[in-house]
């Protein structure tokens, strides 16, 4: 397991099937595993596939998820080997709930993951995710500025 930032580490299967009390929540994001985590662990699955483009649409489910549980906690986010999938959505949640650049993250992630292999077009994807959270957040708003009836 590595610890990316205070609050985010990634790890493999192994560390997700056994979680070192200092977690607050995990995140399997591998598409070929589930496990039954501990009872007083926060869990989430968001399957992604190996070495495959991420889907933005998953891809923002998991920054999502990475949003709402990290603020409580330390989140481990969990692949097969813990270089792809997990630092991939790391580097989206930083990019897209942080506000760093895909530059600036990948070198964070890159000293701090030695062997990290982002997943391909990950820019891109990141660049969809971002979109899509802008629209949501338009979407709100809009909502939230009609009178009530």
């Amino acid at each position: 397991m590595h610890l990316i930032t205070e609050t985010l580490l990634v790890g493999n299967i192994i560390d997700a099937k056994e979680p070192p009390v200092k977690i607050g929540a995990l995140l399997l994001v591998a598409a070929e595993y589930t496990l039954e985590p501990p009872s007083w662990l926060p869990y989430g699955r968001i399957p992604l596939a190996e070495f495959a483009e991420a889907e933005p649409v998953s891809l923002d489910r998991a920054v999502t998820w990475v949003e709402q549980h990290v603020s409580d906690s330390r989140v481990m986010v969990c692949c097969r080997a813990g270089m792809g999938r997990s630092v991939s959505v790391v580097i989206a949640y930083l990019c897209c709930a942080q506000g760093m650049t895909y530059a600036e993250v990948l070198e964070l992630v890159m000293k701090r993951r030695p062997g990290a292999m982002p997943l391909p077009n990950l820019e891109d994807a990141i660049n969809q995710v971002r979109l899509l959270r802008e629209a949501r957040a338009t979407s709100k708003k809009k909502l939230a500025s009609r009178p009530a009836v």
